[in-house]
């Protein structure tokens, strides 16, 4: 069985705001994150909808290796995901349905890094130390609530 935890939750109301941290996540089925931008329509890519945008996860230890590039780092609070991992390997979950507590969640696909966070965090060169490391793109696909230290697993 493959098994990680939440180490850390952010949200924020609108695109491009600081994320708030947060100790829990009310999901909302089809919808997103209850007060995030995607779920209210005012996130940066908010004109651009898709079931892939309602709830992005991390893993600490992408964050923790950007120690090896000189000049670049981003903590959990900077990279604009709702859910900050640990001990699970994301990439190898696009496709599948995982639960984090009692939310399911289908993962659609990897969620690269971009110019726009690279130039809010005016870091040269992070998009490209994050490659393939920026964490996942998921559909909530049940009402609930995640949590810190809620376990993540993959669903038979």
């Amino acid at each position: 069985m493959i098994n990680g935890k939440v180490v850390s939750l952010f949200t924020t109301p609108y695109g491009g705001d600081k994320m708030i941290p947060a100790d829990h996540l009310s999901c909302l089925a089809g919808e997103g994150i209850e007060g995030d931008r995607y779920a209210l329509g005012t996130g940066t890519f908010s004109k651009k909808p898709e079931p892939g945008r309602q709830l992005t996860i991390i893993e600490n230890e992408a964050l923790e290796a950007l120690k090896h590039f000189p000049d670049i780092s981003c903590l959990a609070e900077q990279c604009r995901r709702n859910v900050i991992s640990q001990g699970i390997r994301l990439n190898s979950l696009v496709g599948k349905i995982i639960s984090i507590g009692n939310v399911e969640l289908k993962v659609h696909r990897l969620c690269q890094p971009c110019g726009y966070l690279e130039g809010k965090l005016k870091q040269a060169g992070l998009k490209d130390a994050l490659w393939d490391k920026g964490g996942v793109r998921c559909e909530i696909l049940n009402d609930g609530t995640i949590t810190v230290e809620n376990t993540i697993s993959l669903v038979d």
